[in-house]
C-alpha cells in the first residue's frame, strides 16, 4: 500500500479509500460481515474511510463507528453531508442550519468526538458559496471537525470556493472528491488540474464505473442478480433506461480492448482499471467500495501490482479507451465543467497536463511479453 500527502494537511493516507457507501440496507445488510471487511482492510495498510450520513440513512456511519471504534486512532475518518435526511425541508443542503445538525448526527452515529474530514456532497445552488464554508469553519474551531472537503463540485466552484476562504478567512476545502475512471474522464479537462493549481487532493469514486471495469458485465448476458444493474434490483428502479443506455455496443468495444491490454500486463481487468485511476497525478486516494470481502480483496490486489506496471497499464488503458470506447462517457451535472450548464469548461487559471503515448506490451528491457515483468494472470509471481 502506498501512503500520500492529503493535499498540504501534512496528513498521510492510503492510496487506497475504503468507501463505505455498501455497508447496510443499500447493500450488506450483515454488520458483522461488514466489520469484517472494514478491519481486513485496514489489516492490509488502508487508513482512511469515506461514508456519508445518506448511506442508508445513516447505517453505514453506524456500521463503520462501531468497527473502528477499538482503533479509531488508526483511521482517517471522512464522511458527507448534503442530501436529504428526513421529510423536513430544511434537513439537507448546505446551510448552517443544516450543517450544524447534520454533523451533531453523524458524530453521535459515527461514536467518535471529531470528524477527520467533512464534506459537502454535492453543490447547493441555493446557498451562497460563502455560508456552508463559514457554518463548517465554526465547527473546526469546536474540535468536532479537523478538515474540510468538497464533492462533485465542478471546476468554477472549486476556484471560487478558494476564493472565498481567502476573502472571508474561513477554512478552506483541502480535498475534492470527483467522479473518476477509465469511462468517466471528463473531470481531466478542468478540475484535476484546478485542484493541482489549488493544491487539494483529491479522492476519486467510482473507478470500476459501478463494476463495469471487473468485467461481470457480458455482451448479450442479463446482469446477475444482486449487482448494481440487476433489472430488478434497487440501483436500476425507474431508471432501466440509463441502464440500457450504458450497455452500448460501444461499451462492450472498449471493454474488449481493455481486457486485452490487462492481458498483455498480467493483470485483471479490476487492476487495471485502479491502475488507471490511481496514475493520474492528480489523484491522492482512490475509494473503493466493497459489498463483500471478495470484491475487498480484488481491490487490494492492485496495490500489490508495482507502480512501473500501474503506470504503463493506465497508459495503455487510457489510450483503448479513448480509441475504441463511447466518446463523453461519465459527462454529468456531477463529474466535472460547469455542472449548471451541461457544459465542459476550461479555466484560465489551470493547464492540463500532457499526455504520454502507451507501452503496454512493449515490456521491460529483457523482459518477457509482459508490460510487468513480475505477473501473470493478475498475481504475483515467486
Amino acid at each position: 500500500m502506498d501512503y500520500r500527502k492529503l493535499g498540504t494537511t501534512g496528513v498521510e493516507v492510503s492510496s487506497q479509500c475504503l468507501g463505505a457507501m455498501m455497508f447496510g440496507t443499500f447493500g450488506n445488510p450483515d454488520h458483522d460481515d461488514c466489520s469484517r471487511i472494514i478491519n481486513r482492510a485496514l489489516d492490509a495498510g488502508i487508513n482512511f474511510i469515506d461514508t456519508a450520513d445518506v448511506y442508508s440513512r445513516g447505517e453505514s456511519e453506524r456500521v463503520v463507528g462501531q468497527a473502528v471504534k477499538s482503533r479509531r486512532d488508526e483511521v482517517l475518518l471522512a464522511t458527507k453531508c448534503f442530501y436529504p435526511m428526513g421529510e423536513d425541508r430544511n434537513m439537507r443542503g448546505g446551510s448552517r442550519r443544516w450543517i450544524v445538525r447534520a454533523v451533531e448526527d453523524s458524530l453521535r452515529r459515527l461514536g467518535t468526538d471529531h470528524i477527520d474530514l467533512y464534506q459537502v456532497h454535492k453543490p447547493d445552488w441555493d446557498t451562497d458559496l460563502e455560508e456552508t464554508p463559514g457554518a463548517l469553519t465554526d465547527l473546526v474551531r469546536q474540535g468536532k471537525v479537523l478538515y474540510l472537503g468538497s464533492s462533485s463540485f465542478p471546476a468554477d466552484w472549486i476556484v471560487e470556493a478558494q476564493w472565498a476562504a481567502s476573502r472571508s478567512g474561513s477554512g478552506r476545502f483541502v480535498c475534492e472528491q470527483p467522479q473518476y475512471s477509465v469511462f468517466a474522464r471528463s473531470v481531466e479537462q478542468s478540475v484535476l488540474p484546478a485542484c493541482q493549481r489549488h493544491r487539494m487532493a483529491v479522492i476519486s469514486w467510482s473507478p470500476l464505473a459501478g463494476g463495469w471495469l471487473t468485467g461481470k458485465y457480458r455482451r448479450g448476458e442479463q446482469p446477475s442478480a444482486g449487482s448494481r444493474f440487476d433489472p430488478g434490483g434497487r440501483f436500476v428502479q425507474g431508471s432501466v433506461s440509463h441502464a440500457d443506455g450504458l450497455a452500448s455496443p460501444a461499451r462492450f468495444d472498449a471493454l474488449d480492448a481493455l481486457r486485452e491490454i490487462a492481458g498483455q500486463a498480467g493483470l485483471s481487468l479490476t487492476e487495471l482499471a485502479l491502475a488507471f485511476a490511481g496514475s493520474h497525478p492528480a489523484i491522492t486516494s482512490t475509494i473503493i467500495g466493497p459489498r463483500t470481502m471478495q470484491h475487498l480483496e480484488d481491490a487490494l490486489s492492485a496495490a500489490d501490482v508495482p507502480r512501473s506496471c500501474r503506470r504503463a497499464a493506465a497508459r495503455g488503458a487510457g489510450t483503448a479507451a479513448g480509441s475504441a470506447g463511447p466518446r463523453g462517457q461519465g459527462r454529468s451535472a456531477h463529474s466535472g465543467g460547469n455542472g449548471r450548464r451541461g457544459v465542459q469548461g476550461r479555466s484560465a487559471l489551470v493547464r492540463q497536463p500532457p499526455r504520454r503515448r502507451a507501452r503496454v506490451g512493449q515490456g521491460r528491457p529483457g523482459g518477457g511479453s509482459s508490460a510487468c515483468g513480475g505477473r501473470s494472470g493478475g498475481r504475483r509471481l515467486g
